[in-house]
């Protein structure tokens, strides 16, 4: 169950909801949030919320059964809309577009990016600064100074950054210069980072593992949430599976899955989910069609000269075609829902 408490709850209320708890056979655990105050308690004996809910200092109770609570949809009426201000929003109704390179290479790639982006009215750029590669001896990333002259560029023109987070550690370094965190498919049962970007009080955007479950992705944002950061949207980019004939299965199910049995935002990654140029369109407008909140994509002024996923990155005329076609497509989908 999770219970709302009055943030101002009185120390002795809440010692009696505790021990009310207890005597239920349930724990209790306390999670504190930019957004409230809450008790989650896990037990199975049944017995009468209202028992609970009539105490001193309850906002509102709600009885919830999955495993992962706080970013269940049994339990929050609204969906999570998530704000970076100035007008950029994601979420249910806030449909939104997130491109850029793979790698952060350069400051004339940086210019040259978020000239096409804003062009064609995207104010979200993706790139990486810290790139986890399976080989020690490919392009790793600029690192800091990468992503400060980065963020310079990006401020300037009133674009919004996301960028992959690594390790704990880099995470006080990239607070000041970074809008979204993202948390990548290798990192997703990470619990400690999992654990350290709950403290923090940006957007986590938080990708599907390479063989995870659906439940697991669902598990791994409760990390985060129970941690204090309720700013949380999850990413299907595609799983293994034993087909070779592309990079990565895209789970187009999970979408549809996802938005019934979350609150929070929904996001396709096509590029990584197939992983081959020529089919990321497609795929990208099966996802919006799926429910999907919003879409990443790699693109790169000349894709054969990236430094990295050069095969499933789109060139700027490519981008800027699908990005008329994924407005049509959610049109159309919001028309016939």
């Amino acid at each position: 169950m999770i219970i709302q408490i009055d943030p101002n709850i009185r120390e002795i209320d809440f010692n009696n909801l505790t021990e009310k708890i207890k005597g239920l056979h349930y724990t209790s655990s306390r999670v504190s949030t930019q957004f409230g105050e809450y008790v989650i308690g896990v037990g199975k004996k049944p017995f009468d919320i209202r028992s609970i809910g009539t105490m001193p200092g309850i906002l509102d109770i709600h009885r919830v059964s999955d495993a992962y609570k706080l970013v269940s949809k049994k339990w929050k009426v609204n969906d999570t809309i998530i704000d970076l201000g100035e007008g950029v929003r994601l979420g249910t109704g806030h449909f939104a577009m997130m491109a850029g390179p793979c790698s952060i290479e350069s400051e004339e790639q940086v210019a040259s990016t978020i000239k096409h982006l804003v062009g064609q009215g995207i104010r979200i750029m993706r790139g990486g600064v810290y790139k986890p590669r399976s080989s020690p001896y490919s392009f790793r990333g600029l690192g800091p100074d990468g992503l400060k002259m980065w963020y310079e560029q990006a401020r300037e023109a009133g674009v919004r950054i996301i960028t992959e987070v690594m390790m704990t550690e880099q995470i006080e370094g990239m607070y000041d210069y970074v809008d979204i965190f993202q948390v990548g498919a290798r990192n997703s049962q990470n619990f400690n980072l999992l654990d350290a970007l709950g403290k923090v009080d940006k957007p986590v955007l938080l990708k599907r593992g390479m063989s995870g479950t659906i439940n697991e992705l669902l598990q791994s944002a409760e990390y985060i949430f129970s941690n204090g950061n309720e700013i949380i949207m999850l990413c299907e980019r595609g799983i293994s599976t034993y087909e070779s004939a592309y990079r990565n299965t895209m789970d187009v199910n999970a979408i549809a899955m996802l938005k019934e049995k979350t609150h929070l935002p929904v996001i396709a990654d096509p590029s990584h989910g197939i992983g081959l140029r020529s089919y990321v369109p497609q795929i990208a407008l099966a996802g919006v069609m799926a429910g999907a909140d919003g879409v990443i994509l790699e693109v790169h002024e000349r894709p054969e000269k990236a430094f990295s996923d050069a095969q499933q990155t789109l060139s700027y005329q490519e981008a800027a075609n699908l990005y008329q076609g994924l407005k049509k497509a959610y049109d159309l989908r919001e028309s016939l829902m």
